[in-house]
């Protein structure tokens, strides 16, 4: 397996480079670096002492997790999720959840399922109706309870018109039980000239006193649209009683009889998270905390029945993975925890998705999934290393621009690259998995002396393992690095969470400006860590991400 160390660029494209690194400056005149100037030297910042690697647990009984004192038909947990760029998914609980050793599921007929909606405060012209379900999660075990949920609630509303606002209403106008007048944004249809302003990225979220600075934080920043990369809750972290969370479950109860979860996190987590995801699109994915596996050998049930996704919309047949656009961007959501080979339908689903994106209408094409395929600290090092092998090749001949992932509990930003190899038109993938779970930050790298994974080490819990060793350069013969990897140009041990600003280059004036428009080949990504949320202007890693369609077209014309 070549290890490329620099790109062979032609002089014209230098050139290119040059204007534009130039052109790309922050108002105050300081440079901003860019993808071109890349492949950058490996950087690593290593863990502040300062900080705790782990954070407190939020009680359930903490304010921002308490039921609201209403009756118990009164929607609660509202969300939004984004379907077509002319309809949106508005899903929300209602009745209560019960934990026990015998539970009674409720009557998802019980309640009604209502959106009032329009484009003026208080005239809601357009009401639709749609569908309610409740789901279990089942322990035949002694000492382990049961739980049932409330009833879960998902309409489609339709007929949009896109970038304009909306104000809604949700609930059962019989009973009478409609909540408080919200109001979202839709998004702008595909175009190469229209984009949501920002997007915010995040994963690994779970309870805990760093998920509410992250969220905070996130909040402050005004995204129009949030993807969450897997790891929502971190349920499974708790026993079926309740009580505190571990960071480690198999540590703290060895004899356990199967890998519980304390379900009415989910609930408590839906309440934390209302405030942003009643009014911004949140897309979310499925991570390994989502398994939650019965007694029964039922698998996902919570993530599955609680959140609408566009699947069908996209031609998927499954929740695990789904795309869809938002004003230039395409973004195809993937996932780890089903199959992914060649042979199967997700890849299939894939190869036809990707052929479909038209770059004149969607120029930006992006991809998510929670386990990153490039890492380099020991945590889930090569664990996904068998998806990658099977799917790598299709996003690099589509020229997906950016890969996102979670699972690692830190953040990294790598150089272009494309199967362990510097490639100018392979994507930036990044890694942002820190959130702030209770299951504390990863300050280990596999290139520390004494700190490289054995082979086993870093097994899915959801498919194969398919460790390499490098096949050329310093590293030939060896399953790690001894120092930074070339291809991972920045890492950091601290949890936060990412911006993807998207911006119209001004000219003649060479300046960057963050506005609601973009030009098709530059985007802002920039890194929030949590220590800095007090502070003005003040950043992680910041970088414009540029795309080079002239040059990377098509693997005919690399280089």
């Amino acid at each position: 397996m070549p290890i490329a160390t620099s790109f062979i660029i032609p002089t014209t494209l230098l050139l290119m480079i040059t204007i534009t690194s130039i052109s790309l400056l922050l108002p105050s005149g300081q440079a901003i670096p860019t993808t071109l100037d890349g492949p950058f030297d490996p950087l690593t910042r290593r863990f502040d002492p300062a900080l705790r690697r782990g954070s407190d647990d939020l009680p359930i009984d903490h304010p921002r997790l308490r039921k609201r004192n209403v009756s118990s038909n009164f929607p609660e947990q509202i969300s939004l999720a984004l379907s077509t760029p002319t309809s949106m998914w508005v899903s929300w609980v209602t009745g209560e959840a019960v934990v026990g050793k015998d539970v009674k599921p409720l009557d998802p007929r019980s309640v009604g399922s209502e959106v009032w909606y329009g484009k003026k405060k208080g005239k809601y012209v357009q009401r639709k109706k749609g569908n309610a379900t409740v789901y279990s999660q089942l322990y035949p075990f002694d000492g382990l309870l049961n739980y049932t949920s409330g009833i879960i609630h998902h309409v489609l509303i339709d007929g949009l018109e896109p970038a304009t606002k909306y104000y809604y209403k949700c609930g059962d106008s019989s009973v009478p039980a409609m909540s408080e007048e919200i109001s979202f944004e839709t998004m702008p249809l595909p175009s190469k000239d229209a984009y949501p302003s920002k997007i915010a990225l995040v994963g690994d979220l779970g309870l805990t006193s760093n998920t509410t600075t992250t969220i905070d934080h996130l909040m402050q920043n005004d995204p129009s649209l949030v993807l969450i990369v897997g790891d929502l809750t971190y349920a499974n972290q708790y026993r079926t009683i309740g009580g505190k969370g571990v960071p480690c479950f198999s540590c703290s109860f060895p004899d356990a009889p199967i890998r519980e979860t304390y379900q009415p996190r989910w609930d408590a987590w839906g309440r934390f998270m209302e405030p942003l995801t009643s009014k911004v699109p949140t897309m979310v994915i499925a991570g390994n905390h989502e398994i939650e596996l019965q007694a029964s050998g039922i698998t996902f049930k919570s993530y599955s029945e609680r959140f609408a996704v566009p699947a069908s919309e996209s031609g998927s047949n499954s929740n695990f993975y789904y795309s869809f656009d938002a004003g230039g961007v395409h973004f195809v959501m993937l996932g780890a925890y089903v199959d992914y080979n060649h042979t199967g339908a997700q890849y299939a689903w894939l190869k036809e998705d990707l052929s479909k994106v038209d770059r004149t209408v969607t120029p930006w094409l992006v991809a998510t999934m929670h386990p990153p395929w490039y890492n380099s600290y020991s945590s889930h090092y090569q664990e996904f290393e068998c998806m990658r092998q099977e799917m790598e090749e299709l996003l690099y001949q589509h020229r997906v621009d950016i890969v996102f992932a979670g699972h690692v509990h830190a953040y990294e930003r790598m150089n272009r690259m494309y199967n362990y190899t510097l490639d100018p038109c392979g994507p930036v993938y990044i890694t942002i998995g820190d959130g702030g779970n209770i299951e504390k930050v990863d300050v280990d790298f596999a290139d520390d002396p004494e700190k490289c994974p054995s082979p086993g080490d870093n097994v899915p819990e959801i498919g194969g393992s398919c460790p390499l060793n490098f096949t050329s350069g310093r590293v030939k013969g060896k399953f790690c690095w001894d120092r930074q990897p070339d291809w991972s140009a920045f890492r950091e041990s601290s949890f936060g969470h990412g911006i993807l600003e998207l911006c119209i280059l001004t000219l003649p004036e060479h300046r960057c400006s963050c506005k609601k428009v973009m030009n098709s080949t530059h985007t802002l990504w920039t890194w929030h860590r949590n220590q800095d949320v007090y502070k003005d202007d003040s950043y992680g890693d910041q970088i414009y991400i540029v795309r080079q369609p002239n040059l990377c077209n098509s693997p005919a014309t690399l280089r």
